[in-house]
């Protein structure tokens, strides 16, 4: 009998208080800590009591093996265990794991609730009289809008901004919650404050409401098991109420205007069933949550009398603030990122304009009133704010604030330090930056936009993937990827689309959707969760999507051609049925800009926006086809389409000799002749192999004539710094990494960044700042750190981490690093140090997991679980 047991019992799928599936949800576990590998299982399963076994699997197979038993009813509490075989040998039994299904679509017999005068926010109210042997009671909840759900003035469950952002018209989730504590014998009140949320209220750039309706809507459902085994069941209905309430507007981006002193509005019947709703379900992804305060870093008085109360960090949130004033104060709270020469906040470099309107002003304005009551507290659940600073419009006491941290409560996965502050720093910003961007989808900023953009993280997906565990967070993210995929297979730029063209006509929008690199995160994020976590379902479930995406594009490059080619020749050269160059692509996108004789920077787009939509941007599209196509070769084998793999992977191919035929020479010369065309060409596997070296010379000379700088965009950069160590140039790309004039990482991080800037030039040298201060895709160089610097990284071939390697790249810069990385497997750590000539690495390999330690001199051991660590020379 061998002593250790499975450890880490977990089901795919997320839930607040509690773990909440579906009818089918799968299991995983974590192998005993010194096992290499399983070759079978046996569970112990009780649902709602009653146990069933499942003995004698034989699977090596640990993560998200199928649900085992029949599909699970509604309501249903389940208590799990399992027991590993290897070999003969059995593990202990390990611990229970417990989760309950959900109120499937089905069993819902509440009524949708609206208000009647159509306002929001409002405050819908009900009630419901129970005896008082109260066993065990679940609300169950969902809405079209932003709720929150009070049972007897108390509020349930700790998720916020619910139930979360879908493409509404084909997904929404529900959220339940343990109300056992806040009933009572009698009569309960239940209440329900509704806020327009993305529903129906603003989205992006330009404001855009009514995204997916008019009319807002709530549905609640609770359950109340008695001591006897009876149940009471309440439910929204027609004898539902509703009126205003304190909270008089909210916006999740404009922000919220609560009056303590407001009388109770006139109570009014609801309309019931005013709305149509897509089926309900339950999200994958964990919800979110204020998840850290922050207290103020300094507070500076204002000569108006207000003050600036500055976090110290850019982030997703919101202040909860105690020092109202008296009766009848009003304070005004504005928020934003950044600060005037003169100290007080500016936010003119997040306002929008459309060519020939007037621009738009950002604002992210709360406001409260005061009922002077004691204990009364300002915090505004029904909105939320990108900021680092925030502006009040009275002086308060700095004790009383405070920033709630808000965004999806990733599970953390990694850290990482070295002997160089600066890389840690940066690894921070990279860090918060993207956290800011997790408030329930992946945004490309939380201020002027807040939008599901796909290029930005297809870009980071591999850096999230190892920051935090982002599986479910993906999928659910995902889900409104494929609800939005317009009829012909294209992929729009950003989900949830509340452009909604899927239905809508928008012809200027129409005209910018299907872009390589954006379009593509359908087929390359799946992947990504694949490799990570193991997990097959994310290929399964967007395998329809991923084909339509591919073959879309693959049909444009046959019949479109861009009008260069045209006028080199009036048909089309065989090769060019594979160049993807006849539609619309972004580019690069935001590579440094120009300067002007007056040293303004020149915006390429808004300079010429005709030029810039015309130009010829084949070499991104072909590039981007070719790894989409492979990778969907690659997907087809996993999921034993044989048929689809073979001809996929034949396209590939032929999409790769034509990226070389026209954008390659044969001394290894991208036609384009940037920095940008060598990294992707070399990361994406297009450069025939006897000229790779020449290829990467070809990107290091374009590093030294611009002055040790990158000139990398959007695309690109994340791969600039692997691609230089991979191809013999670590030196270049630590000299990258190290820069510290514009463009640069730690130019950033000296013009006060705390998070990662969407433009080089965010702040220029007077302090003016220019675009977004959060935005997180160029922090991908931090995978950098995790996968050269720490050396540590998934093995080729390998999945979920079943095999990885240890292999420092060394700089002078730095003596020593160490992190962590949770992975499926177990918790991996690796730590070296170069002293007195000597290089240590030492690690620590989980269960489930071999790894490779190799040193700078090509000396490699193999380790199974358990602690490796040995000493060479360090040259």
């Amino acid at each position: 009998m061998i002593s250790q047991s499975p450890y880490d019992l977990r089901i795919d799928s997320g839930g607040d208080q509690f773990p909440v599936s579906g009818p089918a949800p799968r299991l995983s576990w974590r192998l005993p800590r010194e096992w290499s590998r399983q070759d079978g299982y046996d569970l112990q399963v009780r649902v709602d009591g009653a146990e069933q076994a499942v003995e004698g699997a034989g699977s090596a197979r640990h993560l998200f093996v199928e649900w085992p038993l029949p599909p699970l009813r509604s309501r249903q509490r389940v208590a799990w265990r399992v027991r590993t075989h290897l070999d003969g040998s059995s593990s202990r039994w390990s611990p229970w794991h417990t989760f309950e299904s959900g109120l499937l679509d089905g069993d819902w017999s509440a009524r949708w609730i609206s208000p009647q005068d159509g306002a929001s926010p409002r405050v819908l109210s009900g009630s419901v009289r129970l005896r008082g042997d109260l066993a065990e009671a679940r609300l169950y909840a969902t809405a079209l809008g932003v709720y929150e759900a009070f049972v007897n003035g108390t509020r349930a469950g700790t998720a916020e901004l619910t139930p979360g952002w879908t493409s509404y018209a084909d997904t929404l989730h529900a959220q339940a919650m343990d109300v056992t504590a806040l009933l009572r014998d009698g009569d309960n009140d239940l209440e329900i404050l509704l806020s327009d949320g993305w529903y129906r209220g603003s989205v992006g750039t330009w404001r855009r409401r009514d995204s997916w309706g008019t009319i807002t809507a709530a549905r609640l459902q609770l359950h109340v098991r008695h001591a006897d085994g009876t149940e009471t069941v309440a439910v929204t209905d027609g004898s539902w109420t509703s009126r205003r309430g304190p909270v008089v507007a909210a916006d999740l981006m404009d922000g919220q205007t609560t009056d303590f002193t407001a009388p109770p509005g006139e109570t009014r019947a609801v309309l019931v069933d005013a709305v149509t709703a897509p089926p309900i379900g339950w999200s994958p992804a964990p919800p979110v949550r204020r998840v850290e305060r922050l207290a103020p870093h300094s507070v500076t008085r204002l000569d108006d009398g207000g003050c600036v109360v500055d976090f110290g960090q850019n982030a997703s949130g919101w202040i909860r603030l105690a020092d109202l004033g008296p009766a009848g104060t009003r304070t005004v709270i504005d928020h934003g990122e950044h600060l005037s020469p003169a100290g007080d906040l500016t936010t003119s470099h997040l306002d929008s304009q459309k060519p020939g309107e007037q621009p738009i002003p950002f604002v992210q304005r709360d406001e409260v009133v005061s009922a002077g009551r004691p204990g009364e507290v300002f915090e505004p659940r029904h909105t939320v704010h990108g900021f680092r600073y925030a502006r009040l419009s009275r002086a308060v006491d700095p004790a009383s604030v405070t920033m709630a941290v808000v965004h999806t409560d990733l599970r953390p996965t990694a850290t990482f330090a070295c002997s160089h502050d600066d890389l840690n720093r940066l690894h921070e910003a990279a860090r918060w930056s993207f956290r800011g961007n997790a408030v329930d989808i992946p945004t490309d900023c939380p201020t002027r936009e807040r939008l599901g953009w796909t290029g930005d993280y297809q870009i980071f997906a591999a850096t999230a993937a190892r920051l935090f565990d982002v599986d479910g967070f993906s999928r659910k993210w995902l889900r409104s990827v494929r609800d939005d995929q317009l009829p012909d297979g294209r992929v729009v730029n950003s989900s949830p689309d509340a452009n909604r063209l899927k239905t809508r006509s928008d012809p200027m929008a129409e005209a910018i959707t299907g872009s390589a690199g954006w379009g593509d995160a359908i087929v390359h994020v799946p992947w990504v969760l694949y490799e990570t976590y193991g997990d097959t379902a994310a290929l399964a479930e967007n395998w329809p999507a991923m084909r339509r995406w591919v073959d879309w594009a693959l049909t444009t490059a046959r019949t479109a051609r861009h009008p260069s080619r045209v006028e080199r020749s009036a048909e089309p050269l065989p090769h060019e049925e594979y160049l993807w160059d006849g539609s619309f692509h972004w580019g690069e996108w935001t590579e440094p800009r120009q300067r002007a004789a007056d040293g303004s920077l020149i915006d390429p787009v808004l300079s010429d926006p005709v030029a810039w939509y015309t130009a010829d941007k084949g070499e991104v599209g072909t590039a981007y086809l070719y790894r989409s196509t492979r990778t969907l070769a690659a997907v087809a084998r996993v999921l034993g389409h044989t048929g689809d793999a073979a001809r996929y992977h034949a396209t590939a191919e032929q999409v790769r000799h034509a990226w070389q035929r026209e954008f390659l020479d044969g001394d290894g010369r991208t036609a384009a002749g940037t920095q940008a065309s060598y990294v992707r060409a070399l990361a994406f596997g297009l450069v025939p192999e006897d000229v790779r070296d020449k290829a990467a010379r070809h990107l290091v000379d374009l590093v030294d004539a611009a002055g040790g700088h990158l000139t990398t965009g959007f695309l690109s950069t994340a791969d600039l710094l692997p691609v230089l160590a991979d191809t013999g140039h670590s030196d270049v790309a630590y000299r990258l990494l190290y820069q510290r004039t514009s463009p640069s990482w730690l130019g950033m991080l000296d013009r006060g960044a705390t998070t990662i800037w969407e433009d080089w030039d965010g702040v220029d040298e007077n302090g003016t700042a220019t675009a977004s201060l959060n935005h997180y895709s160029k922090g991908a160089v931090v995978r950098f750190l995790h996968t050269h610097t720490l050396g540590l990284y998934q093995a080729p071939g390998s999945i979920a981490w079943e095999s990885f390697v240890v292999a420092p790249v060394l700089d002078g810069s730095i003596t020593w690093a160490e992190g962590t990385f949770d992975s499926p497997q177990g918790s991996i750590t690796v730590d070296w140090r170069v002293q007195d000539g000597h290089l240590t690495i030492s690690a620590d390999v989980p269960g489930g997991s071999q790894a490779r330690i190799r040193f700078p001199d090509g000396t490699a051991y193999r380790a199974g679980p358990g602690r490796f660590s040995r000493r060479h020379p360090a040259s």
